[in-house]
């Protein structure tokens, strides 16, 4: 591997040095995965090297090609100068890969094995062969791959991560999970897949800022998993962090045009974008939206304020100002005092008591009535039987829905006015409600 002391020309590796193999290889990737100005000398060496004369473009510089174009998110065109090269251990331990990303995994499988039959390495042939079959989802494959390795490999970070990501997958210890991720990290601290499953984790654990810094470190290397940009690009969208987010997306989509999920975040992406610059174009009814969908929870109250709100079902802005001075007044132990408190909160924000009783928010609209015992139980079941989205999730829990019922209740207005909820997110909240018949208020 390279290191900080000894520089890697990546234009001399790729156009003139005459040795390439996983040596050079690993050191080329640890490179650009370092300086990312690296990465745009590799594009241009690629395309140098495209344009050579046929007689130049011998079989072992087919291979050097295809695997450069490997790194660089060009699965097509690295499929294509691969099958021009010289048929070694090399090119097969390539085509596996590619055909594992384009989810090919029987013919992964075999270009693995005839790769090692060819002379490459048995056990990385054989942790390659253990992450196809756990895509597969045949973990009993995956696991016995890993088992039946022994001695130094298993001190290696690729070795580390493939138990650890089997392990997960099998639904074993989430603990002994972890600590495999972090004996992996250990061991290379720049492992791509080890610092996705750490990232992952502990976005699970809900510690964003430490899943943000992962994330960002996994995405340094190349080819990025697609799971990582995509992760992280939510992940940035969430914390406002648009530019990134977009990168993220794009990245995606440079390697996979047809990815459709990309697409529409990275089109939510660049909508919050044009808002965050020209927010003249937020017209009033959406700002005040926005405001009104804030949860209580996020202002300081004093506890008997907050009891009073909770008996009340208020659980924000819009909910608040739908009620009166009065109807305050009348709960039991709330007084003059707590009266004072929430009126500075709504002034301090525009708006005061009553003045909510004719806007687009779904504040106090009731439960519907007559529903039938079928109708009642998926109402009360939780939200959490959605299975939605980490963005979608986030949504519900800033607005306090904590069930079905609940959330049928609001209007897609209500939804979109949530911070960093988009039209992908709607989209996914109505085809989960779709298989329980139900629809949000209004549509």
């Amino acid at each position: 591997m390279a290191t900080g002391a000894q520089e890697i020309n990546v234009k001399q590796l790729v156009l003139y040095s005459g040795s390439f193999g996983p040596r050079e290889i690993d050191e080329l990737r640890e490179e650009i995965s370092r300086d990312p100005k690296k990465f745009d000398e590799l594009k241009e060496a690629v395309n140098e090297l495209k344009t050579k004369d046929e007689d130049e473009l011998s079989p072992a510089v087919r291979v050097k090609l295809g695997v450069c174009q490997f790194l660089i998110g060009k699965y097509d065109d690295s499929f294509a100068s691969l099958k021009k090269g010289d048929g070694g251990a090399l090119v097969h331990f390539y085509f596996a890969k590619l055909h594992a990303v384009k989810q090919e995994y029987d013919e992964a499988i075999a270009a693995y094995n005839t790769a090692q039959s060819a002379g490459y390495n048995v056990d990385i042939c054989a942790l390659g062969r253990a992450e196809v079959y756990r895509d597969m989802g045949k973990l009993t494959q995956s696991l016995q791959e890993l088992d039946y390795l022994s001695g130094a490999v298993e001190q290696t970070a690729e070795y580390l991560y493939q138990r650890a990501a089997t392990v997960n997958a099998i639904g074993g210890n989430p603990q002994e999970a972890v600590a495999l991720y972090e004996r992996a990290v250990a061991a290379d601290p720049n492992h791509p897949g080890a610092l996705y499953g750490l990232a992952l984790e502990n976005e699970r654990r809900g510690n964003d800022d430490v899943a943000l810094e992962l994330y960002q470190r996994a995405a340094a290397h190349f080819p990025t998993n697609v799971g990582t940009l995509m992760n992280l690009g939510i992940l940035c969208e969430d914390m406002e962090l648009y530019e990134q987010a977009q990168s993220c997306f794009q990245r995606v989509l440079d390697a996979y045009p047809m990815n459709k999920r990309a697409a529409l975040y990275l089109k939510d992406v660049k909508a919050s974008l044009n808002m965050k610059s020209d927010s003249s174009n937020d017209d009033e009814n959406n700002m005040r939206a926005r405001l009104l969908a804030q949860p209580i929870t996020n202002f300081e109250l004093s506890q008997r304020s907050r009891n009073c709100l909770a008996a009340m079902q208020v659980e924000t802005l819009g909910d608040l100002c739908k009620h009166t001075e009065q109807e305050l007044l009348a709960m039991q132990n709330f007084g003059e005092t707590s009266l004072n408190e929430i009126k500075t909160l709504l002034q301090n924000k525009g708006l005061e008591l009553g003045a909510n009783t004719g806007g687009k928010g779904s504040a106090g609209v009731p439960e519907p009535v007559d529903l039938t015992p079928e109708e009642l139980e998926k109402h009360e079941r939780p939200v959490a039987d959605l299975e939605l989205s980490v963005r979608a999730r986030k949504c519900m829990n800033r607005l306090g829905i904590r069930t079905i019922g609940e959330l049928v209740r609001k209007s897609a207005e209500d939804l979109l006015a949530c911070k960093n909820f988009g039209v992908t997110s709607l989209k996914e909240i109505n085809e989960k409600l779709a298989k329980y018949n139900l629809k949000l208020r209004g549509e």
